[in-house]
């Protein structure tokens, strides 16, 4: 019994070396150069260790998003974006695994829940100018323009340019920010809504 619990305690003690090497070496590269200007193999390498491993530490710890303030639309999605470009490749093929290895399931649903996390702190102006339904469904509909599967329609296969893909982002915001019919319904919410 007493070895088990010395090897969890190593165990416990080398993942979070190892965390706090990724985290040092993601800060390190992000002060060097533009956020996409590295890749996670530049993180997994200088931390001495393996992308996925890079990965899962990222997700739980949350990929860092340069800050933007707060209601910031054009800011939001170009630091969102930032990410993307650095990362989304990779997150997009861990998705796509996602159902055959199931150990994937843990980091994906942190990128998950950091995600719409990033969109409750970036978006909190338009988020908090709504209440009940119409705050929740436009949480919703932020989060789904801002998804990496949207990055990868308009940079992968329609094979759009950084500033065409930002800028189609921002017109998908704006035009569920800022429309609302006279009778103060919102065309696309609605359209949403019903899907």
């Amino acid at each position: 019994m007493g070895k088990r619990q010395y090897d969890m305690t190593a165990r416990r003690a080398r993942a979070a070396a190892t965390k706090e090497r990724i985290e040092a070496a993601a800060l390190a590269l992000y002060r060097q150069r533009s956020l996409e200007d590295f890749t996670l193999e530049d993180v997994a390498e200088r931390a001495e260790t393996t992308v996925l491993a890079a990965l899962t530490a990222m997700a739980a710890a949350g990929t860092p998003v340069r800050q933007t303030p707060p209601g910031d639309v054009a800011a939001a999605v170009a630091a969102i974006y930032d990410v993307y470009e650095t990362i989304g490749d990779f997150v997009i093929g861990q998705l796509a695994d996602e159902r055959r290895r199931p150990g994937l399931k843990p980091a994906l649903d942190a990128g998950r829940e950091n995600h719409r996390e990033w969109v409750r702190q970036l978006f909190a102006p338009q988020l908090n100018s709504r209440r009940g339904a119409a705050r929740t469904q436009l949480f919703n509909i932020l989060v789904v323009a801002l998804d990496v599967y949207v990055w990868k329609l308009l940079r992968r296969d329609l094979a759009l340019g950084r500033s065409a893909s930002r800028a189609a982002v921002r017109t998908i915001i704006a035009g569920v920010v800022d429309a609302e019919n006279t009778d103060g319904t919102n065309p696309l919410a609605e359209l949403v809504g019903r899907r």
